[in-house]
């Protein structure tokens, strides 16, 4: 299996500096109240269960909410580039089952999450406004969502900033001249105007890589041995080849 790396490569074209720098180290007083939604997903409803799928539905449909609003505040700020930053390091620290079981444990009290979630944001450099929007999540018991609110965000972000997402599977970490040169090869076949790079090691390539790219990842480019050598077995069996 591939492992994701956390930490995408980005090519964009050239914009005006982030709004971001401009802003003060005062939490801005943001109210998200009227955006984001209020429900908590249950297993039963009038004595009924859920089915998994209703529940996968309904905490899409929350996920994407949170998203949206984020989303919109950061249009407004012009601070899109830099909150999407701020979703990733997010979702990186969440990622750690130790950290994520904190924030979603109800016997702990709310304060403490605040001043871990404070703590957080010193260290890694997020923006007031995305604190702001922590603090809503852990104060509306939504933290759990982090994932699936960083992979809406992540397509609002896209659709915004007209940017094509393109996942690049390779054994060993590939130089970035040659993620630019990639890059370059998906602008021209989406005509985006920037192309974003994600980074993913796959050992079962042998060598060479694949990308990734389109709605969900629905177009694949296969440079890889592996797909070499599958071929050339393919060919065997149907007797295409002669070994001499």
């Amino acid at each position: 299996m591939a492992a994701m790396q956390h930490s995408p490569v980005t090519f964009q074209s050239r914009s005006p500096p982030s709004a971001a720098k401009s802003l003060s180290n005062k939490p801005l007083n943001l109210s998200f109240s009227g955006n984001f939604p209020s429900f908590r997903l249950t297993n039963k409803v009038a004595g009924k269960s859920r089915s998994g799928a209703s529940s996968a539905r309904m905490s899409a449909t929350a996920a994407g909410s949170y998203a949206a609003a984020l989303a919109d505040v950061a249009k407004s700020n012009g601070t899109l580039d830099t909150t999407a930053e701020d979703v990733e390091k997010i979702e990186k620290v969440l990622s750690e089952e130790q950290v994520l079981n904190f924030f979603c444990n109800p016997t702990i009290d709310i304060e403490k999450k605040r001043n871990v979630l404070d703590e957080i944001a010193k260290t890694s450099g997020i923006q007031p406004h995305t604190m702001n929007f922590l603090n809503i999540l852990v104060d509306m018991k939504r933290i759990d969502l982090i994932k699936e609110i960083a992979k809406e965000f992540e397509l609002v972000y896209n659709r915004l900033t007209d940017t094509e997402l393109a996942v690049v599977s390779s054994v060993v970490q590939l130089e970035s001249e040659h993620l630019a040169q990639i890059a370059k090869q998906v602008q021209k076949l989406t005509g985006s105007k920037n192309v974003r790079i994600k980074t993913a090691i796959d050992p079962s390539l042998v060598a060479g890589f694949t990308i990734r790219y389109g709605s969900g990842g629905s177009k694949l480019i296969d440079m890889s041995v592996k797909k070499q050598l599958e071929e050339i077995a393919a060919e065997l069996e149907l007797g295409n080849i002669q070994l001499v």
